[in-house]
């Protein structure tokens, strides 16, 4: 199955900081602990769609 770019958007202030690699088979989506340049310290970042 092919994989498919996400991108990881911070919890606080909203920005779109990361993109990943991901199985599109999940049904959760991903939150992680990230370090976010705007904010300037390690936030939750989730998945968005």
């Amino acid at each position: 199955m092919a994989q498919k770019k996400i991108a990881l958007a911070c919890s606080e202030c909203g920005s779109r900081n990361y993109t990943i690699a991901a199985n599109p088979a999940r049904q959760e989506r991903l939150e992680v602990k990230k370090f976010c340049k705007y904010c300037n310290k390690h936030t939750l970042h989730r998945e968005t769609r």
